[in-house]
């Protein structure tokens, strides 16, 4: 696996807490952009060009997961989740807390099922009716150790299967931020002034995209993140006709159109230089979901935008799994649209 991508996806950085890869995002983009600098609220915000268009391209930072909440005088700790997470994923689950001496491993736990009653049997464990264990005697022991409101991520991992697929944690939407770099690299910014933006809280309502944008003022803004595949048993195609390694994903609404509903003129230069480069894409409409192009577009008095995605199974789960193949897609795809774009302008 390449290293910067198995760096972006083990590195822990949950809504709020994304320092760690802030860091990152900033060493990689100086490395090919004009001027890179966080704002207030976290971004980071790389130009790279001057004069024509202005083109905003953004991938969020943060991945879902916990902050500790409460130590029992047993020496379990209560959580919060941070972003979307269903409940039945995580009894079981490995997880790491950030604490201000280090990593500490904890595993999720819950009441077991041989002493549940029939009743208890036929529901699902809810979150707060688990815990963390981190093999404390007691209190006192874990506050020595772990402080309230600490950080808590999965257990990170990493690694490739066959048939060109990868899988970690945090691919939403740490491959959406590997593109960013990668595009940034490639782009020569011609006849456009290319903002790079690696943006904080998304997952807890798209914060960052609203701040960054007001800042810069886009003519144009393109998403780049992940979204659901359908290529899975139980799943039918009217529910999700999207596959992996079929092409980047051109999503055309979001949550059934509380979100993105695109824009027509970036409609047709997404598809038009799709077609015209022969880069494989997929049409996606999405009922649940929203994106930072979901807030961008809707920023002063309206920016034109649209949203790329990585097709991706098991997204907001310890691990998600996706393909080069769409990754490749998504970064042509976008350098040859900031292209179209500054033409356009």
């Amino acid at each position: 696996m390449d290293k910067l991508l198995e760096r972006l996806l083990t590195s822990a950085g949950i809504s709020g807490y994304e320092g760690e890869i802030a860091a990152i995002m900033g060493e990689e983009l100086n490395k090919t952009c004009d001027e890179v600098t966080k704002d207030n609220f976290g971004n980071v915000i790389a130009r790279k060009g001057k004069g024509g268009v202005k083109v905003m391209l953004t991938a969020h930072m943060d991945e879902i997961g916990f902050v500790v909440k409460y130590v029992t005088n047993e020496g379990f700790i209560h959580f919060v989740k941070i972003g979307g997470i269903d409940d039945r994923i995580l009894p079981g689950q490995r997880v790491i807390i950030k604490s201000r001496d280090g990593d500490i491993p904890g595993i999720i736990g819950a009441k077991p099922p041989h002493i549940q009653t029939q009743e208890e049997r036929k529901q699902v464990i809810k979150q707060e009716d688990m815990f963390i264990d981190i093999g404390a005697k007691n209190r006192e022991e874990v506050l020595k150790r772990v402080s309230i409101a600490d950080m808590i991520i999965f257990e990170p991992n990493a690694g490739s299967m066959p048939n060109n697929l990868y899988y970690g944690k945090a691919v939403d939407d740490r491959i959406g931020c590997y593109c960013l770099i990668k595009i940034m690299e490639k782009l020569k910014a011609e006849n456009a002034e290319v903002y790079a933006v690696a943006t904080a809280q998304e997952e807890v309502g798209l914060k960052g995209a609203r701040t960054s944008s007001f800042r810069i003022n886009p003519d144009f803004a393109l998403a780049l993140d992940t979204t659901t595949a359908g290529d899975i048993p139980n799943v039918q195609e009217r529910q999700s006709a999207i596959k992996l390694g079929k092409g980047v994903a051109i999503g055309m609404l979001e949550a059934g159109g509380r979100g993105l509903i695109i824009n027509p003129g970036i409609k047709d230069i997404l598809i038009r230089t799709a077609e015209k480069e022969k880069i494989p894409y997929q049409i996606d409409v999405l009922e649940g979901g929203m994106t930072d192009a979901a807030i961008i577009y809707m920023n002063r008095e309206g920016i034109p935008s649209g949203v790329l995605s990585i097709p991706s199974r098991y997204i907001h789960s310890p691990s998600a799994v996706f393909s080069l193949d769409d990754v490749e897609a998504l970064i042509n795809l976008t350098a040859g649209a900031v292209a179209e774009l500054g033409r356009a302008g």
